[in-house]
C-alpha cells in the first residue's frame, strides 16, 4: 500500500477565493498558500492576497521556487532583469520586498544575510504538492498499481491552471516557465503511457492527436499515438504518423526519427503480437464463430463498368495480408453505385471466406442509420450474444474489431451519409475490406480509395437498354433507342426505368417512348415505374440541403449553359464569390452538381430538370427566378463589354449598349479578357437565347454585339449565328424595332464573314427600313458598313463606295474613330478593285494612323491586311509581304483564326504574282487548313489560287481537281467568278 501525500484542494483559476468546502476527514488547509502553476497568487485562509505589480510577483515567484532557501539581492536582480538591470535595481528589490511583507502574514517573508526568503508550510505551494504526487505515483507504478499511479498523476496535472508563472517578467521566470511546461508534458506522456498499458488506447487517440499537433517535434508523443492507433485497429493511420514524423524531422531538423520510433514502425509492419492490447479476461464468454453472408443479389443484367469492376476487385482482393482495404464510391442518385458495389462484392467474395456483411445506412434519407445500431446488428451477425453486446458506440466498435481479428470479412456499407457515420463501422483489421457507397465524396475518410462514378457511356447505356427491352425491338429502331438513352442522360436508373416501362408495354414502339421523353417538362414524370422514380431519388438529396443550399440548387439550375463559372454563379445568387463558392462546394459534396474544372460547375441533365421543377415549386416569390436570370445576363453583358473595350479602345459600341446593374468581371490584361470570352462562349450564347423575352431582349441583343469576337474567331461562329437568328425573330415578334435592327445588322456581319453576301445585303437593307434605325447611332453607322462590304464582294463597287462613304460619315458623327478606320480600310479595298490604288493606299494610311493613335493592335491587323492588298496591286511585292506578315502575326496573337487563314490566302496571291508558286501553294494550303473569312466563296477563291500555283509547278492533275471543286462552289452560289474557273478548266474552249 502506497501512502498518498496530503495536499490542499486545487486552486480555482477563475476565482480569487480559497475553496469554501473541504472533503470530510481532509486535513486543514495551511493558513498561507501559494500557486505558481498558473498565475502567481497567494492566499491567507480563504482570502486572496494582492501580489502587486508584475515585477513584484516576479520577486515572489523567485523566492517561492527556492523552496525556503535564501536568495541574495544580486541573485534576485539577475532573476528580475538579467544583464540589463536598471541603476536603481537594488532599491527596487527592497521596495518590492517591503510591499510584499506588508501583504503577507507575519513571518512568511524574512530578511536574512542581505537577502530574502519565503517560509512555506508543507503542501502550501502547488508545485511541491504536484512533485509529491508525482513521486508517489512513481512508487505505485513500480509496484504494479497502475490504477493508483494514473490517478495520482491526474491529480498532479489538475494543479495546473494555465501557463506556469503567467504574466511574470524576467529571465528567471522565463527559464522556470520552460522547465515547468516540459515537466507537465512529461507527466502527460507518463499518464498516457499508463492509459495504453490499461487498454484505454481508443480514448487516448484524440488527446494524442491534439498534443502531437501542438508539439509536432516531440517524438515520444508520436510514438504513443502510433501505439494507440495500432491498438485501436488503425494500422494504416499509425504508419502514416511515422511517415509524417520522418518527413517533418527531415524538413525541419535534417535528422531521422530516433531508434525507438523506427523500431515501433517495424513492429507495426510485422504485426508484432507483443504490441497488441491486453488480453480480455478468460472468464468472459467466447463469441461463437458465425459466417454471415448478407450481400444482396446482384442484378442479372449488370452492364458495362468493366474498368471499375476490375479496379475495385483488385483492391478488395489485395486485403489479405495487409492493412484493411477501403474503397468509397460516390456519385449522384441513380448513377448505379449500389448496383456496382454489390456486383463487385460478389466478384470478390471468394477472397473473404469468413463472410460478408451488408447494411443500407440510409444516408440519403431524413433518418440515417446510427452506427451504434448497425454495430449491434453486425456483432449479432458475427455470433455475439445479445447479453455481450456493449451499450456505448466506442465499446461496440472495439468489440467489433476484436471479433473480426484474424478473420477475412468483406463489409459493404451502402448509402452512407458521411465519413463520420462510416468510421466506427470499418473492420480495421488486415485481411478485411470495406466497400462504401455514398452521394458524398469521402475525402475525409483516411486511407480510402475514392471512386467517382459517372453516368454510363452511350454504348453501355444502349447495351443496358437492349438487355431489358430485347434486341429485336431495339435493332429495328436504333436511332430512337439512342435518343431515349440520351434523354435519360445516360443515367442507369433512368435507363432501367424507361426500358422497364417499354418492356411492359408491348404495343409501344421505341419511338413512342422517345417521343414521350422528348418533352423536358414531362420527362421526370415519365421516368418512374413501380417504386422506382428518378425524381424521388433526387428528392432525397434535395431534402437534406440547408435553406441557402436549396436556394442555390434551384436558381443555378435555371441557366441554360453547359456549365457555370463561380463568378456567374455568384451573380445568379446575388452573393459574394466566397459565399457562393461555399454553397457550390457543398452541392458538389452531395453529388447534386459536379465540379467540371476548378471554378466551374455543371448539372447532370436530369438533375437540372429537377432543379427547375423545384424552382417552379419552391421559389418564392416566383419573380426571383426571372431576377436570377436577369442578373446572369447583366453579368455576361457587363463582362463582355469590358472585353470589347479592352480589345477596341475608343470604339463607341460599348457606349451604346444597355446599362447593367452588375459590374461584371475584372480583367488585368487583354489576354485574360480574351481567355474569359472564349471560355464562356457557349454559356454567353446560351444566355442570349434564354433571354429573348420582354424586359431582357435588348440586353440579350447587346450581348451579341459585345461578344462579336466569337463570330469572327471562327470557334463559335455557328452558335453565334443561331443566337443572332433567334434574336432577330424574337425582336420581330415582339415588335421591338431597335432590337430587331441591331440583330439584323449582327446577322449581316455573320453572313459577310461566311461569304453569304446576298443574305448579308438583305438583312442590312431590312434593318435600314426599320423606323427606329436612324435614332440608333450604332445601327445607322454599322448598317451601311455591312452593305458596303456585301456590295463590293458582289462586284458592285460603285454601290459599295456610296454605302461606305455614308458609313464613314456616320462613324465620324458618332465619334467612333475605330469604326471610321474600319470603314476607310473597307473603302480602300473597293478602290483597289477599280484601279484607284493611290487613293486606296492613302485611305488605308488614314485608318492605320487612327489605329496607331488608339493602340488598337487587333484592328491594326485589318488595316495592314488592307494595305498589303493595295500594295500588291501596285507591284510593290516586298512592302505588301511585310504588311501581310505583320497582319498575320497580330491576328494569331488575338486568336482570330479565320483572319489568319484569309491572310495566308493574300500572302499566297503575292507569292504567285512574284513568281514563287511553291510558296504560294504552301500558303494556300495553310489557308484551307486554318479556316478563313468568306465561307464557300473564299474557299473557291483559295482553291482557284492553289490550282494556279500547282499548274505552274507542273502538277496539272492536282490543279484541275482544285478548279473542279472551286467551280462547283461558285456555281452553287451563282458567283460571277465561275466564268474564270471554267476558262482555267477548258482553256481551248475559252479561246
Amino acid at each position: 500500500m502506497v501512502d498518498v501525500p496530503r495536499v490542499p484542494e486545487q486552486w480555482r483559476p477563475a476565482s480569487g477565493n480559497a475553496p469554501e468546502e473541504r472533503a470530510e476527514g481532509h486535513p486543514e488547509v495551511p493558513a498561507s498558500r501559494f500557486s505558481v502553476l498558473g498565475p502567481v497568487r497567494a492566499w491567507h485562509g480563504e482570502e486572496q492576497l494582492p501580489t502587486g505589480s508584475p515585477q513584484q510577483r516576479a520577486l515572489l515567484a523567485a523566492l517561492l521556487l527556492r523552496e525556503g532557501r535564501t536568495a541574495t539581492a544580486s541573485e534576485l536582480i539577475d532573476a528580475l532583469w538579467g544583464e540589463e538591470s536598471p541603476s536603481q535595481a537594488l532599491a527596487a528589490v527592497r521596495t518590492y520586498a517591503s510591499r510584499l511583507r506588508k501583504v503577507l502574514p507575519p513571518g512568511v517573508l524574512i530578511s536574512e544575510s542581505g537577502g530574502y526568503a519565503v517560509q512555506v508550510a508543507d503542501g502550501a505551494l502547488d508545485l511541491t504538492a504536484a512533485e509529491d504526487l508525482w513521486a508517489t505515483a512513481e512508487k505505485a507504478r513500480s509496484t504494479g498499481d497502475l490504477c493508483q499511479a494514473r490517478t495520482l498523476v491526474n491529480k498532479a496535472l489538475a494543479l495546473w491552471h494555465g501557463e506556469p508563472l503567467a504574466g511574470v517578467p524576467g529571465p528567471y521566470a522565463d527559464t522556470q516557465r520552460t522547465r515547468l511546461a516540459e515537466w507537465r508534458l512529461q507527466l502527460i506522456e507518463t499518464r498516457l503511457d499508463m492509459d495504453l498499458e490499461q487498454g484505454c488506447h481508443a480514448e487516448a487517440v484524440s488527446e494524442l492527436t491534439a498534443l502531437t499537433a501542438a508539439h509536432p517535434l516531440r517524438e515520444r508523443l508520436r510514438e504513443l499515438l502510433m501505439l494507440a492507433l495500432y491498438r485501436s485497429g488503425r494500422q494504416a493511420e499509425a504508419l502514416a504518423v511515422y511517415a509524417d514524423t520522418r518527413r517533418l524531422l527531415a524538413d525541419e531538423l535534417g535528422v531521422d526519427p530516433r531508434p525507438g520510433l523506427k523500431e515501433l514502425q517495424q513492429r507495426i509492419l510485422q504485426a508484432d503480437p507483443a504490441l497488441a492490447e491486453p488480453s480480455a479476461s478468460a472468464s468472459e464468454p467466447a463469441a461463437a464463430v458465425v459466417r454471415p453472408a448478407q450481400l444482396p443479389a446482384t442484378v442479372p443484367d449488370f452492364t458495362g463498368r468493366a474498368s471499375f469492376v476490375n479496379e475495385l476487385s483488385d483492391i478488395l482482393s489485395s486485403a489479405e495480408g495487409r492493412v484493411m482495404a477501403v474503397s468509397a464510391l460516390a456519385g449522384i442518385g441513380g448513377v448505379g453505385k449500389t448496383t456496382l458495389a454489390v456486383h463487385v462484392a460478389h466478384v470478390a467474395r471468394t477472397h473473404f471466406p469468413d463472410g460478408q456483411l451488408y447494411v443500407d445506412l440510409q444516408g440519403a434519407g431524413a433518418r440515417a442509420a446510427e452506427p451504434e445500431t448497425v454495430l449491434g446488428a453486425f456483432l449479432r451477425a458475427l455470433g455475439t450474444p445479445d447479453s455481450a453486446v456493449p451499450d456505448s458506440l466506442a465499446e461496440r466498435a472495439a468489440l467489433y474489431r476484436s471479433v473480426l481479428d484474424g478473420r477475412r470479412v468483406l463489409v459493404l456499407l451502402d448509402n452512407a451519409r458521411d465519413a463520420a457515420q462510416v468510421r466506427p463501422l470499418l473492420p480495421g483489421m488486415e485481411g478485411c475490406a470495406a466497400l462504401v457507397t455514398s452521394r458524398v465524396r469521402m475525402v475525409d475518410l483516411a486511407g480510402a480509395h475514392l471512386v467517382d462514378l459517372d453516368v454510363m457511356s452511350p454504348e453501355e447505356a444502349l447495351l443496358l437498354f437492349t438487355r431489358i427491352v430485347g434486341e429485336e425491338r431495339v435493332t429495328s429502331e436504333r436511332k430512337a433507342a439512342l435518343d431515349t438513352v440520351a434523354a435519360c442522360g445516360f443515367l442507369p436508373l433512368a435507363i432501367r426505368i424507361a426500358a422497364s416501362r417499354l418492356a411492359a408495354r408491348r404495343t409501344w414502339t421505341v419511338s413512342t417512348l422517345a417521343a414521350k421523353l422528348a418533352d423536358e417538362r414531362r420527362r421526370l414524370d415519365e421516368l418512374q415505374a413501380g417504386d422506382l422514380a428518378v425524381k424521388a431519388t433526387f428528392e432525397l438529396g434535395y431534402g437534406q440541403l440547408e435553406p441557402a443550399q436549396a436556394r442555390a440548387f434551384r436558381l443555378l439550375g435555371l441557366a441554360d449553359g453547359p456549365d457555370l463559372s463561380l463568378a456567374a454563379a455568384a451573380a445568379i445568387l446575388d452573393l459574394p464569390q466566397e459565399d457562393a463558392e461555399d454553397l457550390l462546394e457543398a452541392l458538389v459534396d452531395t453529388s447534386l452538381i459536379e465540379s467540371a474544372a476548378p471554378g466551374r460547375y455543371r448539372y447532370h441533365d436530369l438533375v437540372r430538370l429537377y432543379a427547375r421543377a423545384c424552382a417552379e415549386r419552391d421559389e418564392q416569390p416566383p419573380s426571383e427566378r426571372d431576377a436570377a436570370l436577369s442578373r446572369l445576363l447583366d453579368f455576361y453583358l457587363a463582362s463582355a463589354s469590358r472585353v470589347y473595350a479592352i480589345e477596341r479602345p475608343g470604339d463607341r459600341t460599348v457606349d451604346h449598349l444597355a446599362p447593367t446593374e452588375h459590374a461584371g468581371q475584372d480583367f488585368s490584361d487583354d489576354t485574360k479578357a480574351l481567355d474569359w470570352l472564349h471560355s464562356e462562349a457557349a454559356c454567353i450564347l446560351a444566355c442570349v437565347q434564354q433571354s429573348l423575352g420582354t424586359g431582357t431582349l435588348r440586353r440579350a441583343v447587346d450581348l451579341l454585339l459585345a461578344s462579336k469576337d466569337l463570330a469572327e474567331s471562327g470557334a463559335s461562329s455557328l452558335r453565334y449565328e443561331l443566337a443572332a437568328s433567334a434574336a432577330r425573330d424574337a425582336a420581330a415578334a415582339l415588335g421591338d424595332a431597335h432590337a430587331e435592327g441591331r440583330a439584323r445588322i449582327t446577322l449581316a456581319q455573320v453572313h459577310n464573314n461566311a461569304g453569304r453576301f446576298e443574305a448579308a445585303r438583305l438583312e442590312a437593307e431590312r434593318a435600314t427600313s426599320l423606323d427606329e434605325l436612324a435614332a440608333d447611332p450604332w445601327s445607322s453607322s454599322n448598317a451601311p458598313n455591312e452593305l458596303g462590304i456585301a456590295a463590293n464582294c458582289l462586284n458592285r463597287p460603285e454601290v459599295s463606295e456610296v454605302y461606305l462613304l455614308k458609313a464613314i460619315d456616320a462613324f465620324r458623327a458618332d465619334g467612333n474613330r475605330p469604326g471610321e478606320a474600319s470603314a476607310l480600310c473597307n473603302l480602300s479595298r473597293v478602290l483597289v478593285a477599280v484601279g484607284r490604288t493611290a487613293t486606296a493606299i492613302d485611305l488605308v494610311g488614314q485608318g492605320i494612323a487612327i489605329y496607331d493613335d488608339l493602340g488598337l493592335t487587333f484592328r491594326l491587323a485589318n488595316a495592314r491586311y488592307a494595305l498589303g492588298i493595295a500594295l500588291s496591286h501596285t507591284g510593290r511585292h516586298p512592302e505588301a509581304m511585310d504588311q501581310l506578315a505583320q497582319a498575320l502575326k497580330m491576328f494569331a496573337e488575338n486568336r482570330q483564326r479565320l483572319w489568319e487563314g484569309t491572310t495566308h490566302y493574300r500572302i499566297a496571291q503575292v507569292h504567285l504574282t512574284a513568281g514563287r508558286p511553291a510558296q504560294a501553294a504552301q500558303h494556300a494550303e495553310q489557308a484551307l487548313t486554318t479556316g478563313f473569312i468568306g465561307g464557300d466563296w473564299m474557299r473557291a477563291n483559295i482553291l482557284t489560287l492553289l490550282g494556279r500555283s500547282l499548274d505552274v509547278l507542273g502538277q496539272l492533275d492536282r490543279a484541275r481537281a482544285c478548279w473542279r471543286e472551286a467551280l462547283t462552289l461558285h456555281e452553287r452560289a451563282k458567283a460571277p467568278e465561275a466564268d474564270e474557273v471554267r476558262k482555267l478548266l477548258h482553256p481551248v474552249a475559252a479561246a
